[in-house]
Formats: C-alpha cells, sequence, structure tokens
C-alpha cells in the first residue's frame, strides 16, 4: 500500500496543480494521503517532516528568491531590461532577429533577472523584430525559451538561478561548478537551439509563411489571469501579479547603465565564490549558535546573495533618476518573491513526507540502481521529478533532499567530483520541465498570444531536445575525463 500511497498522492498533486489549484493547499493534503496509504501518522508527518523540511528550504534559499525578484523588478521599472534588448535589436538588426532576441534573453537571466520580467520586455521586441523580418511569429516562443529558460538557466556557470544554487549545500559546491562542462552543455544547448530556428525559418521563407495574423495583446491581462499565475508560481521564482505594480520609467537608460549591473551579477559572483570567501576564516559557523554548519555549505548561497545586492545598488546608483517610485518598485520585487518561494518550498515538503515513507525505500533502491552508473542515475531522478512537478526547482529539491545525502557519500567512495554531481543535477532538472504542462511555458505562449498547437513542437525542440544531448555529453564527458 505504500507505494500505492506515493503514486496516488503524486497524481493528485499533479491532476489538481494543472488545472490550477494552490500548490500551498495541494501539496499537504497530497503528501498527508500518501502518508496515509502508509499507515503512517499524519500530524506528525504533516508538522515534523513537512513544514521542518519546508522551513529548511526557505531558511537557506529565500534570499535568493527575495533579492533576486528586487533586482528584477528594479531593472525592469528603471528600463534596463528594455535598454539591453533595445540595444542587441541595434547590434544585430531584423536580418538576424533570432539571434537578437536570443542573445537578449540570454544577457538580461544570466545577469539575475527574472524569467517573467525578461518574459514582459522581450516578448514584445521580439514581436516588433520578427514583423518587421517577416518570421512567422509561431516560432517567438521557442525564441524565447531559447535565450532564457535553457543554458543560462541550468549550464552557464556561475548563473544566480535558482536551480544553480540549489544543489550547492548538498554538494559543497559554487554557482561555478565544473565550468568545463558547463561551457561545454551551453554550447551544445544553443548551437542545437539555433540550428533548428534558423532551419525553421528558412522552411517558412521557403513556403511564403510570413509573420502572420497579429496576436491579441496578451501581455496586458496574463499577470492576472489567476489559472496562469498559480501555474508561472510554482515554475519560477517571480509572481507575474507583481509586474504592473510600481512604475516604469519613460526613458530607458543608456546601454552600458543597463548592462553594467548585470556584469556586476557574474564578477561579484565570481569574485566571491573563487578569491574571497574561500580565503577568511569562518570556523566559527561550526558553534551551534550558527548551525553547526561549514563555509562550504553556505558560501554558494553566500555568494549570489553578495552578488545580487551588489547589483541591486549598482541600479539604483546609475538609474536613481530613472525609478520615480522606489519605495512601490521594491515592494512589488518583494511581494513578487513570497508565493514562487512558498510554492517551491510545499513541494519540498511534499518530498520530505515521501522520502520518510517506509514504501519510499523501494523507490531510492530502483533509482540507485540504475544502470549507467552515479550520474546517470542522478539525472533520471532530476529529470523525472522535474517533468512530474513541473517545476525544475521543486523536482531538483525534492531529488537532493530524498538523495542527495546518498549521492554525497557515492561521489566521496567513488571519487566523482562533486561539482560534476551538481553540474548533472542542475541540467537534468532543467530538462524534461519544460513540458506542456510547465508554468512558464503556458505563461509565455499567453504572452505571444499563441498556443501549444501553434508553437509548442518548436519549443519542445530547442526546449528538451538540445538539453538532453548536453546532458549526455556532459555525463560522457564526465565518466572519461571527469571533472573540469
Amino acid at each position: 500500500m505504500g507505494l500505492l500511497g506515493i503514486l496516488v498522492g503524486l497524481s493528485l498533486l499533479i491532476f489538481f496543480a494543472f488545472r490550477g489549484w494552490s500548490v500551498l493547499l495541494l501539496a499537504p493534503i497530497a503528501a498527508l494521503v500518501a502518508a496515509a496509504f502508509g499507515a503512517q501518522p499524519l500530524l506528525a508527518n504533516w508538522t515534523q517532516n513537512f513544514m521542518v523540511s519546508a522551513a529548511n528550504f526557505l531558511a537557506q534559499f529565500f534570499p535568493i528568491f527575495l533579492l533576486g525578484a528586487i533586482f528584477g523588478k528594479l531593472m525592469d521599472d528603471c528600463g534596463a531590461v528594455a535598454s539591453v534588448a533595445a540595444f542587441m535589436t541595434r547590434c544585430f538588426g531584423e536580418r538576424r532577429a533570432i539571434l537578437a532576441v536570443v542573445l537578449a534573453g540570454a544577457l538580461v537571466t544570466y545577469g539575475g533577472v527574472s524569467l517573467f520580467v525578461a518574459f514582459f520586455v522581450i516578448v514584445p521586441m521580439a514581436q516588433s523584430l520578427f514583423r518587421a523580418a517577416s518570421i512567422p511569429r509561431r516560432l517567438l516562443p521557442a525564441t524565447v525559451v531559447l535565450g532564457t529558460s535553457s543554458f543560462t538557466m541550468s549550464a552557464l556557470p556561475g548563473t544566480p538561478s535558482i536551480q544553480n544554487v540549489i544543489p550547492m549545500p548538498f554538494f559543497g559546491t559554487t554557482p561555478f561548478a565544473a565550468p568545463g562542462h558547463g561551457i561545454v552543455a551551453s554550447l551544445v544547448m544553443l548551437g542545437i537551439g539555433l540550428w533548428w530556428l534558423r532551419r525553421a525559418e528558412g522552411a517558412a521563407r521557403a513556403a511564403g509563411e510570413g509573420y502572420g495574423e497579429e496576436a491579441p495583446a496578451a501581455t496586458e491581462g496574463t499577470p492576472d489571469d489567476e489559472l496562469l499565475r498559480e501555474r508561472a508560481t510554482t515554475a519560477r521564482e517571480f509572481d507575474p501579479a507583481e509586474i504592473r505594480h510600481g512604475r516604469r520609467s519613460k526613458a530607458p537608460p543608456p546601454a552600458l547603465n543597463a548592462i553594467l549591473p548585470l556584469v556586476v551579477v557574474v564578477a561579484v559572483n565570481l569574485l566571491m565564490s573563487l578569491g574571497v570567501l574561500p580565503r577568511l576564516d569562518f570556523s566559527y559557523l561550526a558553534d551551534e549558535r550558527w548551525g553547526g554548519t561549514s563555509i562550504s555549505a553556505v558560501a554558494g548561497v553566500w555568494s549570489v546573495a553578495i552578488a545580487l545586492t551588489a547589483a541591486i545598488i549598482t541600479v539604483m546608483v546609475l538609474n536613481w533618476p530613472r525609478l520615480p517610485a522606489l519605495r512601490q518598485t521594491m515592494d512589488a520585487g518583494a511581494n513578487a518573491s513570497v508565493l514562487p518561494a512558498l510554492s517551491v518550498a510545499s513541494l519540498v515538503g511534499f518530498g520530505a513526507v515521501i522520502a520518510a515513507l517506509p514504501a519510499f525505500a523501494a523507490v531510492r533502491d530502483w533509482v540507485l540502481a540504475i544502470e549507467g552508473g552515479p550520474l546517470v542515475s542522478l539525472a533520471v531522478a532530476t529529470n523525472v521529478l522535474a517533468a512530474l512537478t513541473g517545476s525544475a526547482s521543486g523536482g531538483l529539491t525534492i531529488a537532493l533532499d530524498a538523495l542527495g545525502q546518498t549521492y554525497a557519500e557515492i561521489a566521496a567512495q567513488t571519487g566523482i567530483d562533486p561539482a560534476l554531481m551538481h553540474r548533472v543535477a542542475v541540467i537534468g532538472s532543467g530538462t524534461l520541465d519544460i513540458l506542456p504542462h510547465n508554468g512558464a511555458v503556458v505563461s509565455l505562449l499567453s504572452i505571444c498570444g499563441m498556443t501549444h498547437h501553434d508553437s509548442y513542437f518548436d519549443i519542445f525542440m530547442v526546449g528538451i531536445v538540445p538539453s538532453v544531448v548536453a546532458l549526455a555529453v556532459v555525463i560522457m564527458l564526465g565518466g572519461g575525463v571527469g571533472s573540469f
């Protein structure tokens, strides 16, 4: 009955979440259903497993949700994201419209801007470019996905995405874990994605297909769509309902003022991760009042938090006149972090209850017995859970909460670099999470005024296929030459 309970609980979570029910409500109910099937105490599972694990997740990672959302909102309201998009348009023009959109999305998301902020600014720019270049608008969502939701989320070393932050406490790594593997994976994803989009563009031109009929102004209504909001906040780290709050500058800043905060995120992150924090004495962290931890367990989160803080200060200093309602903008950013963080924490709590059930031992043994070695089994675990939950961060955290300690021990026993485990786990979480029910996919299609029928196949070809290929390449390289 225990295994049946796990399946029933997971099925309830997926079924009702896809229909827009709040994960805050669904996750504890589904967890208790699974516990009831396993004849386990319900209240103890709710308060001692579910709530404790959810609280631990928030204690570790809420600063990243908070600072990332504030930074993204500041960049949006001062016009910096729009300025970066316009700069890319000037650099590449309509003749290379697809490349301009991909690189604009990659630059702002790698620099720490929240995904949904990027969506709402880049999509209108992309629509203008595609219209001028007579590129079918059905290719627009896939182009945005390639730039914002693939290699800059999971592969590129140093990315401040929450997915890249989550494995660090488990493996004692930094945001720049396995940089060589990350760069190779990024090139694979970018190369295959651009090849597919250019192929699709060429086929459309040969068939005489133009931009198509103008899409409705979906960006106006999408932030207020409650169904999309519930899906979106589980999938990513910014509540789209806060997009309209605050006040945007009427005039965007110069390109340099817009790009410099993005550079600060990457530079400070690198400096803190590899230069400053490793050289300081943090032995006091072993004291119980600091949680009895070590610098290796917290350095990665600290590095990203310091980098985002430095970038927030840089945005405000460079663009002070373009932030006419600073308090409202900061409030909107802070509020935008709460529901996504609580949603993912609830998924973590659900995973903790499942992992504590006696029947889960059979699931763990099955995962660890997958042929191909620990890297393959780790990739399968994160892939499957991200696909089922529709959330890369949720699936990744559930997998590592349940199996992270086991994989850390395997790495120590077999000589596998924990940094390689980190990179495989993150890339694995970012593959099958881009299935049709993913909140970011649903929201992007709505913003673009497209449907799954119109655009999902191309999203699959640039979001999932390149990531799977890149993951396979990383595992093969890791098995052959180790981490680099």
